[in-house]
Parts: C-alpha cells; structure tokens; sequence
C-alpha cells in the first residue's frame, strides 16, 4: 500500500494547482496571503540564511502554539502523531541501550516517549528554535523525566560538531527536512555519517514528489526520492525508502540511511 500517485504528482506551486485549491477552500486564502506576507518578510530579514528564516519561524508559531508549531493542530493529534514515531522505531528494531538523536526534536512530541523508553542519558535532542526547546523543557517537566537526563541543545547548523564519533546507534528526524532546500539536506549528509555508529541508521522524513521538484512558501520541499538517494550516496552512505512507513496516516515518506557497506555484505 503506498500513496496515491496522484498525491505525488501535484505540483502544488503551479499556477493551476493553486487556482483549483483556493476554489476548493475559499476559507484558506486569506491565512494563506497573511502567511505569505510574514514569511516573505522573514525570508529578507535572514539575508538568505534558510535555518536563520526557520528559526524566525518557528519563533513566531511556537508564540501562538508550541505544539501548532510542531505540526499538530490539537492535543490528540500531537499525542497520535507522537506514538505512531516511537510505535515505528520501536517496530524496527530500537532497543532501551540504544544512543538516540533525534533532530527537530520540537517540543518533544515523539520525544517524551523516546526518553521515558530509552535507558538514562541515551536521548538527545537538537533544534534550531531555542524558543521551541523552551516547551521540550516544560514537556519533560510535564511527564517527570528530568532523571532520565536528556540532552536537549540549541544548534545552528547540521554538522554536529558538538557529538563524538559513533555516538549515536540511532538517528531520527521527522518533518524537519521536508522544510529544507537542498543544501542544507546536504550539509546533513556531509556529517551525519561521523556521529552514526558503524551498525547505526539514521530515519528522516520528506515530502515526495514523482513530478517537478518544487517548494511552497520557502517552507515545503518536495523531492524525487531518488535525488535523495543519490545525494546521500556522495557522501558513502546508502539510502532505503522505506515502503511500510507509506501505510501509515502520515502524508509524508520516509528514507533511512546507513553507513555504506562492503560489497558482497
């Protein structure tokens, strides 16, 4: 069961498709056009800077709705979304022993589960919003894991100097990379593969396309999955979209890299 190819066709920048939607839903033109004028502003105050414009972003969602900023339109849905991270990674094999990254962490929506599972220390978490890992803080509070001791660090780019070598068995980034143009995905790649132990694999998810590669509102990026495969294999590592990840009520895929392995193994 995969998606739609429908689903995977549109090019929702298009002139046409953009047209037929505001027909559609009269209702979201103008938080549209608001949207637009804010982040068109934003885009010119970060001179460019695609994490320095995320950054802004998610300062000013995370004002109105921490766990609106995190994708989650209510509570439920933040729950739901939340355990259906942790129910996959679990399926796959994650173990309470296992080091964990987890970039984007938010607010800690899968995280909570991640740390509460995880054995003392084992989760890290990073985000670019130092407003939003103010709410991860108050979650961790919430759900009395301070003594499982989770790291939770502002960083500013995806070279994470700040990690060991091998630190992590696993890597996880979910609706953080579908917000990313190609060379800050790429920047990830470069160094994600240092801080991944040789066994290790690193899940991230991304919006794809099967038609033109696009972007809406410098906010959504839509890929072919093979250009995410080939990027990732520049730098020695060996990418797997992960079909069964397509059953699930997420709108988005999922690719899981590992280090690249010797021929014949």
């Amino acid at each position: 069961m995969g998606r739609d190819p429908e689903f995977v066709k549109k090019n929702r920048a298009s002139l046409s498709h953009r047209i037929a939607f505001a027909r559609r839903h009269p209702d979201k033109v103008l938080p549209y056009l608001r949207r637009l004028g804010r982040d068109s502003w934003l885009r010119i105050a970060s001179r460019g800077d695609h994490l320095a414009y995320y950054r802004s972003v998610m300062k000013s969602d995370a004002a109105r709705n921490p766990e609106a900023a995190v994708g989650s339109g209510t509570h439920t849905s933040w729950l739901a979304m939340g355990k259906m991270q942790f129910d996959y990674l679990r399926e796959h094999g994650l173990r309470p022993e296992h080091t964990m990254l987890e970039i984007g962490c938010g607010n800690l929506r899968a995280g909570r589960l991640f740390v509460d599972y995880l054995d003392t220390g084992n989760y890290t978490g990073i985000d670019i919003s130092p407003d939003i890992l103010r709410s991860a803080r108050a979650t961790v509070q919430e759900y009395g894991l301070a003594d499982k001791l989770p790291r939770l660090e502002v960083v500013t780019d995806n070279r994470f100097a700040a990690f060991d070598d091998g630190a992590f068995d696993i890597v996880h980034a979910h609706s953080v990379y579908s917000h990313c143009p190609l060379p800050v995905i790429e920047e990830c790649f470069a160094h994600i593969g240092r801080v991944l132990k040789p066994t290790g694999h690193f899940d991230f998810t991304f919006d794809r396309t099967e038609g033109p590669e696009h972007h809406v509102l410098n906010e959504d990026f839509y890929y072919r999955t093979q250009t995410l495969l080939d990027l990732a294999a520049r730098y020695g590592l060996d990418g797997q979209f992960m079909d069964d990840w397509e059953t699930r009520p997420h709108n988005q895929s999922k690719i899981r890299i590992r280090h690249r392995r010797p021929s014949g193994q």
